[in-house]
């Protein structure tokens, strides 16, 4: 004990020395990935929020009446009754246009709950001049791409959205979704993402923070500079003459990076094209509430990408999809999202296997430290600039402590799947779909 004690009190002395000395020549030894990959990323969204917070200050507004039809695709599964809050929000929305739901149950044979609860909320609402509801129970469970483009079939909208039901939505979500359409060169958007269920647990509250943070405060930046990486399958929005060009989704997992990447391709051909992203558009979704459950979340989604980008789409690592979209894939998704991991990993397991205890311990302090600095400043960000319900957020302030932790175990377990999906190819064995799909839907 006296010796564990000793330890960490010398740990800690090592730590008080890294942050009061001249430590340059250590950070460029040890911590270039930090000062090349991720420190400019997290510039450049700042910048880029800033520089959108500008131009809508000076913008002048313009009322243009546009209020084109919209089709949501809602794809329901097993979530049972909780379809519901997904369908009404839907069906309460704010919109003068013609709004046309479909409701795709996947498997509606096996998921009797999820069937009766949508067949006792449907007839509540009589479809209307403005407002259109179908229901379409597939008998076979073909998985979520299957249920989207059985979607797409049936939908009349100009504008496409592809919904989970596991989402719920305020009650302006399309209003603001179709405000960036206005604009003839955008084709795809999406809309700031939150925990529906943050309040049920330690993990959930941790990623409520992470959406506020990567997926709210990251896709604004991101966007003024037309690099949005993906439309997450939860709350995608289309023009549906893209998604007849580029013929929907592609069978597989990971299909809502397949089809953003296919999406940029087409941009490519047509410079002027863009995706965009609607900060009034917002959407709530519910996250794994257990430990366990969002390290399985994680090992699919951390793997899916790296089938995405090895397996799949290994020709957009080329100029030829677009100077700006190249870079935005090579330094977000494989140099960030990929190996800046697996450096760290090596960085720690170095430090572990050959520096004393007490070096070890100093320096993961100081990495806390950064990382702690980073994630307080980027909420005080999202708090003070972008935050529509500021009130409610500030309250997750108590679990910034726990966040540079609970990134680093992220990204530890993201390296962890993308071993397992180079060395077992585990996208073949994904839940998003029956094994005899997921199969045949490309490269294996």
């Amino acid at each position: 004990m006296d010796a564990l004690l000793n330890t960490l009190v010398q740990g800690y002395a090592v730590f008080i020395m890294l942050i009061s000395a001249d430590t340059t020549h250590l950070i460029l030894k040890f911590a270039p990935f930090v000062l090349l990959l991720e420190l400019p990323l997290y510039l450049l969204t700042w910048i880029g929020v800033m520089h959108y917070l500008r131009r809508k200050r000076h913008e002048v507004p313009i009322d243009i009446p546009y209020y084109p039809r919209v089709t949501c695709i809602c794809n329901a599964y097993a979530e049972g009754r909780d379809v519901q809050y997904s369908v009404s929000s839907l069906l309460e929305q704010i919109y003068p246009g013609h709004i046309e739901l479909l409701l795709v149950l996947d498997g509606a044979v096996v998921n009797r709950d999820t069937y009766n609860a949508i067949r006792e909320l449907v007839p509540r609402f009589t479809s209307s001049r403005a407002r259109s509801v179908r229901f379409i129970p597939k008998p076979q469970r073909g998985g979520r791409v299957s249920a989207t483009n059985t979607g797409l079939l049936y939908a009349t909208g100009e504008i496409v959205m592809a919904l989970d039901a596991d989402t719920s939505f305020d009650n302006e979500m399309v209003a603001n979704a179709v405000r960036p359409f206005v604009d003839p060169n955008v084709v795809g958007a999406t809309g700031p993402l939150r925990v529906r269920n943050a309040s049920t647990s330690l993990v959930t509250r941790l990623q409520a923070v992470e959406y506020m943070i990567a997926i709210y405060l990251g896709k604004v930046g991101l966007a003024e500079w037309n690099l949005i990486n993906n439309l997450p399958g939860a709350f995608m929005i289309y023009r549906k003459s893209i998604l007849d060009h580029v013929g929907g989704w592609n069978t597989g997992t990971g299909e809502d990076l397949d089809l953003t990447l296919r999406v940029k391709q087409y941009i490519s051909r047509h410079p002027k094209l863009r995706l965009a992203f609607a900060p009034g558009a917002v959407a709530h979704t519910d996250v794994p509430d257990s430990f366990s459950a969002f390290f399985k979340q994680r090992l699919r989604w951390d793997g899916d990408l790296s089938y995405i980008y090895f397996r799949k789409h290994w020709h957009s690592f080329s100029p030829l999809i677009g100077w700006k979209n190249f870079l935005s894939v090579v330094w977000y998704g494989l140099l960030f999202q990929i190996f800046l991991p697996m450096l760290q990993v090596g960085f720690f397991s170095y430090l572990l296997l050959f520096t004393p205890a007490p070096f070890l311990i100093g320096v993961m302090l100081m990495v806390y430290c950064f990382y702690f600095m980073l994630t307080a400043l980027q909420f005080a960000l999202f708090i003070a600039l972008l935050s529509e319900r500021p009130r409610t957020d500030a309250a997750y302030i108590v679990v910034l402590p726990l966040m540079p932790l609970f990134m680093v175990s992220a990204r530890v377990w993201s390296v962890v799947a993308t071993l397992h999906e180079w060395f077992n190819k585990a996208h073949q064995d994904s839940p998003m779909g029956p094994w005899w799909v997921i199969r045949r839907g490309g490269p294996r």
